[in-house]
């Protein structure tokens, strides 16, 4: 009779144990599932993020250009002029696709460990007007690639004491914000630079741009 009891007792742990550990596995699926939905999830909406990012801008400038031409120990002179209106596009880009960051499934957490630099691009329309030159003194090739740069140089100071730059971060922060939110509506954590961004304005604050 005790042999009878002993041997249903056994038989009920072998199968509480297979219970058990079925349970654990079916959890363990169910958590690895989640784990990786979550992370499709986010490497999706980071794609979404993983685009272009464009401000465009418009400069104008008038500048006069002048150039002398010396002879006869400069007791005669030519001298060619022109007055030049300068219209430029400029656009200011971040190319999302080319940010570095990490998944760690186990911590729940994304580490972004590169943001592009903007690419800044200049496309001028230069038109001289009140164009004055001489035969011994003409507009050359060269003067053409001395007014370039120098009107690419004005626009590019232009560009830094504008708004421009500003707005293209402040649209930079916009699209990585939606990172942000994801994250933290999915309790995993956002991290840069050894920090957790918990806010817009601390990704403001703390992104190296």
């Amino acid at each position: 009779m005790q042999n009878l009891i002993k041997r249903i007792i056994g038989v009920g742990v072998i199968v509480l144990l297979i219970v058990l550990a079925f349970k654990y596995c079916q959890f363990k699926k169910e958590e690895d599932s989640d784990i990786q939905y979550n992370t499709n999830l986010i490497q999706q909406q980071i794609l979404n993020v993983g685009k272009l990012v464009v401000t465009e801008g418009h400069f104008s400038e008038v500048i006069t250009y002048k150039n002398q031409q010396k002879y006869l120990m400069d007791m005669i002179s030519f001298e060619k002029k022109a007055l030049i209106v300068v219209n430029a596009n400029v656009t200011v880009a971040y190319d999302l696709h080319q940010m570095k960051y990490d998944i760690d499934e186990k911590n729940k957490t994304i580490t972004i460990l590169n943001i592009p630099k903007e690419e800044i691009t200049i496309n001028p329309d230069i038109q001289f007007y009140d164009v004055e030159q001489s035969k011994l003194n003409p507009f050359t090739g060269d003067d053409y690639n001395k007014i370039n740069k120098s009107v690419k140089a004005n626009l590019a100071k232009k560009i830094e004491n504008s708004t421009l730059k500003t707005n293209a971060q402040n649209r930079l922060i916009s699209e990585l914000s939606k990172i942000l939110i994801m994250t933290n509506s999915m309790g995993w954590k956002l991290q840069y630079n050894g920090k957790v961004i918990e806010s817009e304005t601390e990704l403001n604050q703390d992104l190296k741009l």
